[in-house]
């Protein structure tokens, strides 16, 4: 059956157009006269059936219908383009892998650890985004993701990778002298906050006997990243996973001013599609990944806890 799509260079002529809120700029950047691309709209236009912009006297915008397809095909258009500068690169060999990973870990964890995989797997290119929720393979062209959370995800398989420890940290110049001896002190420094971990601050101190702390004041944070630079900038206390805030840890520029720890229920995940099935390439990764993960999850259990601060 023939697909219903209008033809490629319509389509750039509209992203163009609609990128630059003109036909004549349009046409510049796409080497084209004017007319050629009125015409490449004029046609898309007679396609679809829809208006695709407004035209008063010599200056354009885009409907609202145009408006939403813009944003769609600039999508389609950049995956189009990403898919063929790729197979072209490689010449059509499976070597490129496409990951989507949660934010932080991707920056703090995985990152840092990629000069090994490429060191002994140099004929892999591995391309990384960030995502935070769960997607359709199907949808995306996405090898494989990284996740934190349940190991269920539809239409694919889920390895575990290691947990999270979260723990409070804060510039040591937030610190009071005589430091926080409890749960209690803790709470009369300002408090930061994830906003996808609304119940983290109720749970840690909860769990430090003093459930009755009001806790809902203070900043939120979208990513991890975000709230351990807030902690460095002394904003307050934040809640992190240990193993992303390390480098600050030890380097002392962040501290942890009360040890206490929460261990979440949730874990870290690769998610690997059902179908099809997963490439070589994407096979190496995986076993790389596991053997990374291992390797923290031995040296995380064999770190001594940080002492408390000692009182003065």
């Amino acid at each position: 059956m023939r697909r219903r799509i209008p033809g490629l260079e319509a389509l750039v002529a509209f992203e163009a157009a609609a990128r630059h809120q003109s036909f004549t700029r349009a046409a510049v950047a796409l080497s084209l006269t004017q007319s050629a691309v009125c015409k490449q709209i004029a046609a898309l236009e007679d396609y679809l059936g829809v208006a695709l912009f407004h035209r008063v006297k010599k200056r354009i915008s885009l409907t609202e219908a145009g408006a939403l397809y813009a944003r769609q095909i600039g999508e389609d258009l950049d995956r189009l383009e990403r898919h063929t500068a790729a197979l072209m690169t490689h010449r059509g060999e499976r070597n490129v892998l496409e990951l989507a990973a949660v934010p932080t870990f991707a920056t703090r964890w995985l990152i840092p650890r990629l000069g090994g995989f490429k060191a002994s797997h140099p004929d892999i290119t591995l391309n990384l985004t960030t995502r935070s929720q769960p997607f359709i393979f199907t949808d995306t062209g996405f090898d494989a993701a990284i996740h934190f959370g349940a190991p269920q995800w539809p239409g694919a398989s889920t390895v575990a990778l290691f947990g999270e420890e979260v723990i409070p940290v804060c510039s040591p110049r937030l610190l009071p002298p005589a430091g926080c001896t409890s749960a209690a002190a803790l709470a009369r420094l300002p408090l930061l906050h994830h906003a996808g971990r609304h119940d983290a601050w109720p749970r840690w101190f909860e769990q430090a006997g003093a459930a009755e702390v009001d806790v809902t004041a203070g900043p939120r944070f979208e990513l991890f990243s975000m709230l351990i630079e807030a902690a460095l900038a002394s904003l307050g206390v934040a809640l992190v996973p240990r193993f992303l805030a390390q480098r600050e840890l030890a380097t002392g520029e962040l501290v942890v001013p009360f040890e206490l720890s929460l261990h979440s229920a949730e874990a870290y995940y690769l998610v690997i599609p059902d179908t099809p099935g997963p490439s070589a390439a994407l096979r190496r990764f995986a076993d790389w990944l596991k053997h990374e993960a291992a390797v923290y999850r031995d040296g995380s259990a064999a770190a001594p806890a940080a002492p408390r601060p000692r009182q003065a």
